[in-house]
C-alpha cells in the first residue's frame, strides 16, 4: 500500500508528471466507483482509483450523506424534554464523527489493501481521450504524487455538489449547506431552511427533534408537490403538529444579519429571522474542473454527463456512475450502475438502465416517509383500472409496532391494477416504512398480487402486518 507523501503538494504540481497506464481508471470514490473498482481488481485489472478529498474515501453515501443524516436522526428521536440542546446535539455529532471515521478507514482499505489497486490522493483532470492529470491533495492516506494516468477504462463517479442559489448574503456565517449543517456551531435555536423537497424536510424533521424552532420556505404551493396528494396532506399534519412551520409560496431574495443572528427577505414582502439558516436547494453534477469536452464526453444542459442504457458516455471506453450523470440520486442506484457497466464490459449487456422496475425511495422523516411506483393520480392518467387501499397508521387494529414504540402517526396507501390484482404503486408513512417498502418493491417486480401480500403470514409485532388488514378492503 502506498505510503503518505511529506512532500509540500505545490512542488509536485511543479514537477513533470509521471505516467501511469493501467486497465482502468475510477474517478470519485462513491458506491458504483468502487464496487466496480473493487471487483475488476479481484478479476486482475489494473485499477487507479482517484479521491480528491481523504475526507470522502468511501464517497457521499458514507461521510456526508445517507450514513451520517440518518445517524443524526435517530441521534435526535432519542432526545428527551429534560437533555440539554447545545450538548447533547454536540454528543450526537461526536457519535456521527466516530462513526463515519471508522467507515471512511475501512472503505480506505477495501480498495489499498488489494495488490492490483492504487489509491491516489488527487483531483483528476482529462488531459485527452481516456487521459487524465492528476494534481496531488495532501492529509490522504494514498499516493499524492504529480500524474498522468491512461487507462484502456475510464469511470466517472464525481457525484454532485449542493445547489447555491444566487440569493445576496448566502456566503454570511450562519449560512449552511447539507454539509456543513452536520457541524452547526452552536447549534440553532432557530433554524430556516430554504427548500420544501425530501433533503430539506430530512433536516427540518431532524432539528426540530433536536430542538429547533424550524420554518421551511418552498416556493410552490406545497411540500414534495410530486407526491400523492391525499398521503402529503397526513405529513404536512405531522410535521406542522410536531412544530415545523411550512411557508410556502415563498421564496428567499436575501438574507442580511440582523440582532445577532440572520434575516431571510421574502418574495412578496415580510421576512424570518433565524439562528441559522440551511440551503436545501438540490444537487447538480460534480463535473466542474475536469474538462470534460478534452475526454469527448458531452453533458446535457444541467451539466450532467449524457449516458445511453449501458451508462457508456459519448466518448469510447469511458462510462459515468452515480448523480453525475443526472437522475433519482440513491446510492443503490449507483451500486446498480456498477452491475450495468460490469455487464457491459464483461457480460451480455442484459442488464441496463432501463430494466429497472420498482424502484422504492424513503425520505427519513420522523416516521419515514417511503414510496415505490405510481400514485393514485398516475395511474389513473395512464389509463390503468384501479383499486385503492388507505387506512390511518393509528386505525390498524393489526399493527400494534407503531403503538408499542410510541409513534402511531402515518397512513398507508396501496393503489392496486382491478384487472390484474398487480400492486401499482405504494405509500407508506410509518415507522419501519424503510423496511416494509422493500418487501413491496420485491413483490412489483416478482409478479405477487395484492392478494398474495394480503394473506402473507408475517411476523408480530412487526410493520409488515399491516399488509394483511389494508390489503384486505380490497377484498
Amino acid at each position: 500500500m502506498p505510503s503518505v507523501s511529506t512532500t509540500d503538494t505545490s512542488e509536485l504540481e511543479a514537477q513533470e508528471p509521471r505516467r501511469l497506464d493501467v486497465d482502468v481508471l475510477v474517478i470519485g470514490w462513491g458506491k458504483g466507483g468502487k464496487t466496480f473498482a473493487g471487483k475488476m481488481a479481484a478479476a486482475g485489472k489494473s485499477v487507479v482509483m482517484v479521491e480528491q478529498s481523504a475526507a470522502m474515501y468511501g464517497g457521499t453515501c458514507i461521510n456526508i450523506g445517507c450514513v451520517p443524516t440518518k445517524t443524526l436522526i435517530h441521534s435526535a428521536s432519542e432526545k428527551r424534554a429534560a437533555d440539554g440542546d447545545q450538548k447533547f446535539f454536540e454528543d450526537a455529532v461526536d457519535y456521527r464523527d466516530s462513526l463515519i471515521g471508522k467507515l471512511n478507514d475501512v472503505n480506505f482499505h477495501m480498495l489499498a489493501d488489494q495488490d492490483t489497486v492504487t489509491v491516489v490522493d488527487g483531483r483528476a483532470c482529462f488531459v485527452g481521450p481516456r487521459e487524465v492529470e492528476v494534481t496531488p491533495s495532501a492529509g490522504g492516506r494514498g499516493l499524492a504524487e504529480h500524474l498522468r494516468i491512461t487507462a484502456e477504462t475510464v469511470v466517472i463517479n464525481t457525484g454532485a455538489t449542493p445547489v447555491m442559489p444566487p440569493i445576496e448574503g448566502i456566503d454570511l456565517p450562519g449560512v449552511y449547506d447539507s454539509t456543513s449543517i452536520q457541524h452547526a456551531e452552536p447549534f440553532p435555536q432557530r433554524l430556516a431552511i430554504i427548500g420544501g423537497g425530501p433533503i430539506g424536510l430530512e433536516f427540518a424533521s431532524m432539528f426540530t427533534n433536536f430542538g429547533s424552532e424550524v420554518t421551511v420556505i418552498a416556493r410552490g404551493e406545497t411540500i414534495l408537490p410530486s407526491e400523492d396528494r391525499g398521503v402529503r396532506g397526513v405529513v404536512v399534519d405531522v410535521l406542522t403538529d410536531a412544530g415545523i412551520t411550512l411557508r410556502t409560496n415563498a421564496s428567499a431574495e436575501a438574507i442580511e444579519t440582523r440582532d445577532g443572528g440572520l434575516a431571510i427577505t421574502l418574495s412578496g414582502g415580510g421576512s424570518i429571522e433565524a439562528d441559522a439558516v440551511l440551503v436545501a436547494t438540490g444537487r447538480r453534477p460534480a463535473t466542474e474542473g475536469l474538462n470534460l469536452t478534452a475526454a469527448g464526453v458531452e453533458v446535457d444542459e444541467k451539466g450532467a454527463v449524457i449516458v445511453d442504457d449501458h451508462l457508456r458516455t459519448t466518448a469510447e471506453g469511458v462510462y459515468a456512475m452515480g448523480d453525475v450523470h443526472g437522475g433519482p440520486q440513491q446510492t443503490y442506484l449507483s451500486l446498480d450502475d456498477s452491475r450495468v457497466v460490469m455487464s457491459a464490459l464483461t457480460g451480455d449487456g442484459s442488464r441496463r438502465v432501463s430494466s429497472r422496475v420498482a424502484v422504492p425511495t424513503t425520505t427519513f422523516l420522523t416516521p419515514p416517509l417511503s414510496a415505490v411506483g405510481m400514485t393514485e393520480d398516475a395511474a389513473r392518467k395512464a389509463g390503468c383500472a384501479v383499486k385503492v387501499a388507505t387506512a390511518m397508521v393509528a386505525d390498524i387494529k393489526a399493527m400494534p409496532r407503531p403503538k408499542a414504540v410510541q409513534d402511531p402517526r402515518g397512513v398507508i396507501k396501496f393503489v392496486v391494477d382491478a384487472e390484474t390484482d398487480l400492486v401499482l404503486g405504494a405509500r407508506l408513512f410509518h415507522v419501519d416504512s424503510q423496511e416494509v417498502i422493500n418487501l413491496v418493491a420485491l413483490a412489483m417486480r416478482a409478479g405477487v398480487t395484492a392478494s398474495e401480500l394480503r394473506d402473507g403470514i408475517w411476523t408480530h409485532p412487526s410493520s409488515t402486518e399491516a399488509l394483511n388488514e389494508v390489503l384486505g378492503q380490497l377484498e
